[in-house]
């Protein structure tokens, strides 16, 4: 597989330039000529166009929605968005915004490609950030790296969670099967620093903020992460659009697109603030490990156009190599097929 985590000076100036013009495309499209944050935009005149956008209010990855909302990323784009806090299975979620029951939604994208593989209609128009998948053990477990997983027993939330898939892509890469040489054992995820003390399992993967807070609490090793190697420049968080609003609305889509890149862009700017919006969704959550999160995340990497492509058609070959996707599935062609270029 060829990897993306190119970080010479070429490769950074071709990033920026993809953002920059992903903000020009969406600023000029909107009447506006900037190319810094939305708060250097006048708010669009005329009425707001609605919108549904559904998003996981518990996960801390999804920071940039409600600071859409709070810091009017929106409303400068021409939207009143509802958020649709969406907790079911992600068939579900796709089925929804396939079917014009939401318009858009945030997620994972290693939860998000199998489902898409079945054909549902919506498209992943940018990437939102990466990191916030971790991989813990306990310090008496003498497990310090990936290697040191084989013949143990990992302890996750969900059978097909990011989590569960990242790490045994990963495990794959380095001569660990993640079928074979490991095993996997499903907890409720508030369940899972229980299981490790228990010594039912060996380790445990999640996302954040769960998989934080446990490690916090517990004074836990963290063993890896989803920004380690080839990954630390891969998205994890990604956007995608009912594919009928696509093709009807192309504005609407740019602009909720575009409007999601600044809220991005701001959150990377002001974890603490982000942080502090994000709790209000969150009343449990410390703000003070809320900020700390976003800072290990990667939400000034929010990856467009054939830059993201690539990184969708990667995915897809990782999560053939570990059975999720088939076999005969022609990683490219699924990229193409699953993603839209709304801000050209």
């Amino acid at each position: 597989m060829t990897s993306i985590d190119d970080t010479s000076p070429a490769s950074l100036s071709r990033r920026a330039w993809l953002r920059k013009a992903a903000w020009a495309a969406g600023a000029t499209a909107l009447g506006g000529g900037s190319l810094g944050l939305s708060s250097s935009l006048a708010f669009a005149e005329g009425p707001l166009t609605p919108l549904k956008l559904s998003w996981n209010a518990g996960a801390i990855c999804t920071a940039p929605v409600p600071v859409a909302v709070k810091q009017g990323f929106f409303k400068q784009r021409g939207l009143q968005v509802e958020l649709v806090n969406f907790a079911g299975s992600t068939d579900q979620l796709l089925e929804a915004i396939a079917t014009g029951k939401s318009d858009a939604g945030v997620g994972m994208a290693l939860r998000w490609i199998k489902p898409l593989e079945q054909g549902f209609d919506v498209k992943l128009t940018a990437g939102i950030h990466g990191g916030c998948m971790r991989l813990l053990a306990t310090r008496s477990s003498q497990i310090v790296d990936l290697q040191g997983l084989k013949g143990h027993t990992i302890g996750v939330s969900d059978m097909a969670s990011p989590a569960k898939n990242f790490f045994a892509i990963t495990l794959k890469k380095i001569g660990v099967d993640p079928d074979s040489q490991v095993q996997w054992r499903q907890y409720p995820a508030n369940l899972l620093g229980e299981a490790l003390k228990k010594g039912e399992v060996q380790a445990i993967a999640d996302g954040d903020p769960t998989i934080w807070s446990i490690r916090e609490s517990d004074h836990l090793v963290e063993v890896s992460n989803n920004l380690c190697g080839e990954y630390q420049n891969r998205v994890c968080c990604v956007l995608g659009v009912r594919g009928t609003l696509i093709r009807k609305d192309r504005a609407t889509a740019q602009a909720l697109t575009q409007a999601l890149l600044d809220a991005t862009e701001w959150t990377a700017n002001h974890p603490a603030e982000a942080a502090a919006i994000f709790s209000e969704h969150a009343p449990q959550a410390d703000v003070g490990q809320l900020t700390a999160m976003l800072k290990s995340h990667t939400d000034h990497d929010h990856p467009v156009g054939d830059a993201f492509k690539k990184e969708i058609a990667l995915y897809a070959d990782d999560l053939k190599t570990v059975g999720v996707l088939n076999s005969g599935t022609d990683s490219t062609r699924f990229a193409n097929r699953v993603f839209a270029d709304v801000l050209v």
